[in-house]
């Protein structure tokens, strides 16, 4: 389909919206910690109205999975650190340590485990002031694109309780969209910043590898974090707030970035899946408006892309994903206990493909992800952005890709529906999802803009323009519009 094709296409929109009736809840992270600055409300009443959002709607949504009200609320009455985002309501997924609270990462295995202390990467986020109110909903180890674990449960997307609101951040993404905190912690292995901003209508930043961790990362690292939020600047303040900077880091600092930029951006377009396959006919759309959007603001577009090997790397990287299991299947011969009884399906069948790779999966994996970087750093060289779906089509239903389904159809199910987002994990590349279109079924739908290593500040500044020019924080779904 070409630009000139998309201008004539039907316009998709999502249910009827409204605005959420909570005053606070209308808010951004930066709109709430400016009131608390001037003096307007305490960060008490941020957390207050938070948890009433949250008791009124995880009922149905099963978003926050351990409550930290309590705690929260003895945090707000202070001293807070000073922060951009002091006194705001914040979640911590459920799969990163925070100092005395459970951390289950979505498994039966450590449903009774209690972090000793804060991730680096937390206790940088806790230093610009936010209030965590509770950790969010993951699969187990955060190793599905949905969020429905057998120890949590199915995590549901407000905009349609039937269907996922993504994963592995489904939990953050669903308290977002529904207005109980204005953002939340988020991490992303394979798309799990990106996908569930994708199916909840948010704005989801992938940082680039090394960007805001401490100290040099393996090529083999796949896995980094940052957040979902309802609006760009949340998304830049924090990235900024967090950012490390130390003498042993990565990247020079981007800094926070407030404004877009009146460079004019060479975007390449780029519709097929790793398995050279086109997406669903409501994501084309959306696509396709979105590039029609950005050749309206000025910049070139051009249908082209990367000249890669997609089967051959999905094969790779699915070697790096089917490792991660290993260490909990040994915690739990540690501990004599049954795998199966601990470990879910979907876990232990990577575990096996694992085995059945042998030692050189792992550095023929490391060496293919090394030969895409490369050629992603040649195809940035003439290009300043790639525009890509997100995912291959619409949120799927609760049940779709259970972690109780056999191996080869959940395989299957997987590798087909997320296949645009995990060659950037590889490449240590940042990417970002925008919402920017609906499924005629009322569902969000996210498109991907990902640029070269360290280009955060170029993907920040067009996310800026996005949103000004194509908003979408004054919308909400039916069930947010409910809350007190």
């Amino acid at each position: 389909m070409t630009l000139t094709a998309a201008a004539a296409l039907p316009t998709l929109r999502a249910t009827p919206v409204h605005a959420a009736n909570d005053a606070f809840a209308r808010l951004d992270a930066t709109a709430q910690a400016a009131l608390v600055r001037n003096g307007d409300v305490s960060a008490v009443e941020l957390v207050d109205a938070a948890i009433s959002r949250i008791e009124a709607l995880d009922g149905t949504l099963n978003a926050v999975t351990t409550e930290l009200f309590e705690r929260a609320r003895e945090q707000a009455r202070g001293p807070l650190p000073e922060g951009p985002f002091t006194g705001v309501p914040y979640l911590i997924k459920d799969l990163h340590d925070l100092a005395g609270t459970r951390n289950t990462m979505g498994a039966r295995l450590f449903a009774d485990n209690v972090s000793t202390a804060d991730e680096p990467y937390v206790t940088r986020t806790l230093d610009s002031g936010v209030v965590v109110v509770g950790k969010s909903n993951t699969p187990e180890f955060g190793l599905l694109g949905t969020t429905e674990s057998l120890l949590l449960g199915a995590c549901r997307n407000p905009w349609n309780p039937a269907y996922t609101p993504g994963g592995s951040s489904g939990g953050a993404a669903a308290a977002v969209a529904a207005g109980m905190v204005p953002f939340a912690h988020a991490t992303d292995g394979g798309g799990s910043i990106r996908i569930p901003a994708a199916c909840c209508g948010l704005f989801g930043l992938k940082p680039s590898r090394g960007r805001l961790d401490a100290g040099r990362r393996p090529d083999i690292d796949i896995s980094v974090q940052h957040c979902v939020s309802r609006s760009v600047r949340d998304s830049a303040t924090l990235f900024a707030a967090a950012e490390y900077v130390g003498a042993d880091a990565d990247l020079p600092p981007v800094g926070r970035v407030e404004r877009p930029s009146e460079c004019r951006l060479r975007i390449a377009l780029d519709t097929s899946n790793l398995f050279g396959e086109a997406p669903h006919p409501d994501v084309e759309i959306a696509l396709q408006h979105a590039a029609k959007l950005c050749a309206d603001l000025g910049h070139q577009v051009e249908e082209t892309g990367p000249n890669i090997d997609g089967a051959a790397f999905v094969h790779h990287f699915i070697s790096v994903w089917a490792s991660f299991p290993a260490e909990p299947i040994a915690a739990a011969k540690a501990q004599g206990l049954e795998r199966e009884d601990v470990l879910e399906p979907w876990t232990l069948a990577l575990a096996q493909e694992f085995e059945r790779r042998g030692p050189d999966a792992l550095p023929a994996a490391a060496r293919n992800f090394d030969a895409m970087a490369r050629v992603l750093d040649a195809f940035f060289q003439r290009y300043d952005v790639l525009l890509t779906p997100v995912l291959k089509a619409p949120p799927v239903r609760i049940g779709a890709q259970a972690p109780t389904m056999d191996y080869d159809s959940l395989y299957a199910a997987v590798t087909d529906w997320v296949s645009y987002t995990p060659l950037h994990n590889a490449t240590g590349t940042p990417a970002m999802s925008v919402p920017l279109g609906w499924s005629r079924d009322g569902l969000p739908i996210g498109v991907q803009f990902a640029a070269a290593h360290g280009a955060e500040r170029t993907l920040f500044e067009l996310a800026y323009e996005l949103e000004a020019a194509a908003p979408w924080s004054d919308r909400w779904p039916d069930l947010a519009a409910g809350t007190a």
